[in-house]
């Protein structure tokens, strides 16, 4: 698994959006108890810290102890730092296993094989991920173009599979066929700007070339975004779930 993202642990938790509450109100039902879920991955606890208002306990693990210094804490999350695809987990631990915007950094056998060993019987996987935003026609334009022609050679290759919605990532569980789900934010246009600055394509860039590309496309955002002071972000969720056994 690639760590892209500690060097903007604090960016990342301020920045990146949460998870909306549809997704909970999924998969919650699909569970005969909730006792002890893992979230993998689990950056700066996003997902955990809303799977502890209803878990008794949460094991949230990261590679980088780094993102888990910004986590969000609670007395029943227990963060540690472990890789997706060796935990010290005992075997038949958790009744769920999520893994939000992460799961394409994986190597997908190893991780497999460790939800298996590590999900009890009936327990439910499930991965989320998210779409390029859409604010409005005028800004959407700029941030593909940005996407594609400014920071689209600074993409690792690991990155398609979020634009193939997790399509082509083997999924060796019984699925269950899933809502279409919409995550709305309003945000200022610092929200936004924000946001871009934590794409790791944006990270290899400055790195390679010193300097920040988002700048490259900041007036123009400003004079697309208007006046206005908030704006409506639509975030197209990326959403699996399966029963792991």
């Amino acid at each position: 698994m690639k760590d892209n993202f500690s060097t903007i642990s604090d960016q990342y938790a301020k920045f990146r959006p949460d998870y909306p509450q549809a997704i909970y109100d999924f998969l919650y039902p699909l569970l005969k108890q909730k006792e002890c879920a893992w979230d993998c991955a689990t950056g700066t606890g996003q997902v955990a810290h809303e799977l502890a208002k209803d878990f008794n306990t949460v094991e949230a693990t990261d590679m980088s102890a780094e993102q888990l210094k910004h986590a969000y804490p609670a007395d029943n999350i227990k963060y540690s730092v472990q890789k997706a695809e060796h935990t010290t987990f005992a075997d038949d631990s958790f009744d769920l296993i999520t893994v939000a915007q992460a799961v394409h950094w994986f190597d997908f056998q190893q991780f497999n094989d460790e939800v298996k060993r590590v999900g009890r019987s009936n327990s439910v996987i499930a991965l989320i991920g998210y779409e390029l935003n859409n604010i409005t026609p005028e800004i959407d334009a700029i941030v593909r173009a940005f996407y594609t022609d400014v920071v689209g050679p600074y993409w690792d290759p690991e990155r398609r599979h979020v634009q193939d919605r997790y399509q082509n990532i083997p999924f060796p569980y019984r699925e269950l066929e899933t809502p279409e789900i919409t995550n709305i934010k309003l945000w200022q246009l610092e929200n936004l700007i924000g946001y871009l600055n934590t794409w790791s394509a944006v990270q290899h860039y400055e790195k390679k070339n010193g300097n920040n590309p988002v700048r490259q496309i900041e007036n123009d955002l400003r004079k697309a975004w208007g006046t206005v002071e908030t704006r409506r972000v639509n975030f197209p969720i990326i959403f699996k779930v399966g029963r792991v056994k």
